[in-house]
């Protein structure tokens, strides 16, 4: 019987953690829509670090991908209702 136990060595870092990461940050510097990409694939990347006893490494870049990821969408949605806001304040004049 085969048991599927975790490589020797050092942890693979996971497949997408350099692109949560790179979502993460561009959602907040420059386009926020891609924050909630990073969100989701960053919370599925961390449910599969945790799940896989070890095996994958990237743990702090996915996390930091993730939280950017929810600050771009939270600053996106803020910057949403400015501009409604100031669109329908300009429409009243």
């Amino acid at each position: 019987m085969v048991y599927d136990q975790p490589p020797i060595g050092s942890p693979v870092e996971h497949e997408h953690a350099t692109a949560v990461l790179l979502l993460g940050a561009l959602s907040v510097f420059c386009c926020g829509a891609l924050g909630p990409i990073a969100w989701a694939m960053g919370r599925r990347a961390l449910n599969e670090i945790e799940a896989g006893e070890g095996r994958f490494g990237g743990r702090v870049q996915v996390l930091v991908g993730y939280v950017l990821g929810i600050i771009g969408t939270c600053l996106m949605v803020v910057f949403g209702i400015l501009f409604l806001l100031v669109v329908l304040r300009g429409n009243h004049h």
